[in-house]
C-alpha cells in the first residue's frame, strides 16, 4: 500500500485486541535458545520482521547474515555469531549501515573476536573471523549508549570461561531493558550480580539451562491502543496477554497516559482501558523509554496537553532521526517539537488552536514507529499515512486490528 486514509470512529469503540508478541522479549528468547542449541521451548514467538529476520539467521549457514533494518538484530547476532566462533558477513539496509556498532565492536575485540569494518570505521557492514579468547572478564562502557550494545554482551556472557563484569559509566539508559535481559537470562538458570548504585553488572561463567519460555504481548504496541482511547470520544479497550508485573520497560506507558486521560485496569486475561479526565500538562523522562516518545508527543499535540520531553536523544540514531521526523510532521497537525536545551529539553506544544480540518498526509520515514505513533490522530480528524507496511517490522497486524475500531481506506 502506497498510502491509507484513516477516518475517525462513527461509533463508540468497544474492543478486545490480541497484541503482537513483544520483540523485544522475543529477540533475547532465540539468541538464549540458540546457546542452549536450540533446545528450549519458546511460545508466543513474534510475527515481527525483526524477530523471524533473527529466527531465519540463527538457522541459516549462509556468509552473509542480512539484518535488513533491524537494529536489535544487528547487535544481538554480530556478538552472538562472534563467541560462538562463526565467519559471517554483518550486513543491512543503507540506513542500518549507517547506525552505529563501534562501541560494540571494540568491546568484543577486547574479549577476542577478530572483526573487520567492510567500509566505514565504526559501522556496518562488518566481518566476523572467528574468535579466541583473549582471558579479559572486565569491560568498562558508558551508560548512556544503546542499551542493546550492553544486553549483547550481557547475553553471551555465560559463554565466556571467566564469566563478565562490566562497569558502566556515566547516567545508565533504557535501563529496564538491560534489566529484561538479566531477568530472561535468569529464567533459564543463569545468575547475576546487578549493583545500580556502582553501577556494575557481573555474571558468572554458566550454561544455560533449556525451560519453556512464554513471550508476553508488546507493551511498546499497547501504546498506540493507548493513544486511541484517549483521542477517540467514547472508548473502551482491553488489550490481551499484558502483564502487570511485565519485564518490558514500556509498560510505563500505564503511568504516562493516565495523564493523558486513559486509566488502566489489570484482568486475568490483560488490562482494559477506559477514559479518565487528562492532565493539563506533563512532563516526563523517556531515558528508560525511549520507543513511547512518538506515541506520547502526537497524542498531546492533538489533545492539546503542553508536554516537556527528556530523554530522547537515541532516537537520533533509530531507524530514522525520530527528532527531526517528528519535528516535520507534527507541523501538520498544527503543533510543534521545540528544542529548548540542545539535545536535552524539548516541548510540544499547539501552534493552531484547533487540529486543521484538510486530512494531514504524514511521511514515515521508513520508521514503523512514526506510521502507528500518528494514525491515533484519525481518531479525531482523518489522516493519511504514507508508506504503511513499515508496521511489519514489529506489529504486522497493526492495520487490522485498527480496522476493528474505525474505518481506512487504501489510497
Amino acid at each position: 500500500m502506497k498510502s491509507i486514509l484513516v477516518h475517525p470512529p462513527k461509533q463508540p469503540i468497544r474492543a478486545e485486541i490480541r497484541l503482537a508478541a513483544s520483540k523485544s522479549e522475543c529477540n533475547r528468547a532465540l539468541i538464549i535458545d540458540a546457546l542452549t542449541g536450540f533446545q528450549c521451548e519458546l511460545s508466543n514467538i513474534s510475527e515481527a520482521r525483526d524477530s523471524q529476520t533473527m529466527l531465519r539467521l540463527l538457522n541459516s549457514g549462509e556468509p552473509i547474515a542480512d539484518v535488513i533494518d533491524a537494529g536489535t538484530t544487528m547487535r544481538f547476532l554480530t556478538a552472538f555469531f562472534a563467541v560462538t566462533n562463526q565467519s559471517k558477513i554483518m550486513t543491512g539496509t543503507p540506513r542500518m549501515c549507517e547506525r552505529p556498532i563501534g562501541i560494540l565492536v571494540d568491546a568484543l575485540r577486547i574479549l577476542g573476536a577478530d572483526i573487520s569494518y567492510e567500509k566505514e570505521e565504526g559501522y556496518p557492514p562488518l566481518k566476523l573471523n572467528g574468535f579466541s579468547y583473549s582471558g579479559t572478564n572486565e569491560l568498562v562502557m558508558r551508560g548512556d549508549v544503546s542499551s542493546q550494545y550492553i544486553s549483547a554482551l550481557l547475553l553471551i556472557s555465560p559463554e565466556l570461561p571467566s564469566g563478565l563484569k562490566i562497569q558502566l559509566e556515566g547516567e545508565v539508559g533504557s535501563k529496564p531493558y538491560i534489566e529484561m535481559t538479566l531477568k530472561q537470562m535468569a529464567h533459564f538458570g543463569i545468575e547475576y550480580e546487578a549493583d545500580w548504585i556502582a553501577n556494575t553488572i557481573y555474571i558468572p561463567p554458566f550454561k544455560y539451562q533449556p525451560q519453556p519460555y512464554s513471550i508476553e504481548s508488546d507493551w511498546s504496541g499497547a501504546s498506540y491502543w493507548y493513544s486511541i482511547v484517549a483521542l477517540a470520544e467514547d472508548a473502551e479497550v482491553e488489550l490481551l496477554g499484558l502483564k502487570k508485573d511485565s519485564l518490558q520497560g514500556d509498560s510505563a506507558i500505564v503511568d504516562i497516559m493516565r495523564h493523558l486521560g486513559v486509566e488502566s485496569i489489570f484482568t486475568d486475561r490483560g488490562v482494559l482501558l477506559t477514559k479518565i479526565q487528562p492532565a493539563a500538562s506533563i512532563g516526563w523522562d523517556f531515558t528508560a523509554c525511549p520507543d513511547l516518545a512518538q506515541t506520547v508527543a502526537v497524542c498531546c499535540a492533538v489533545k492539546n496537553i503542553r508536554l516537556s520531553l527528556t530523554g530522547i536523544e537515541s532516537l537520533k540514531i533509530k531507524e530514522t532521526d525520530r527528532v527531526f521526523a517528528l519535528q516535520q510532521e507534527l507541523k501538520k497537525l498544527g503543533a510543534e517539537l521545540i528544542e529548548m536545551e540542545k539535545d536535552h529539553l524539548y516541548e510540544v506544544r499547539r501552534t493552531e488552536e484547533t487540529v486543521p480540518t484538510t486530512p494531514a498526509s504524514i511521511h514515515t520515514y521508513d520508521d514503523h514507529r512514526m506510521a502507528m505513533a500518528f494514525a491515533p490522530a484519525g481518531m479525531v480528524q482523518p489522516i493519511i499515512i504514507e508508506d504503511p507496511d513499515v508496521v511489519v517490522k514489529s506489529y504486522p497486524g497493526y492495520w487490522k486490528h485498527l480496522a476493528t475500531v474505525t474505518s481506512w481506506e487504501e489510497q
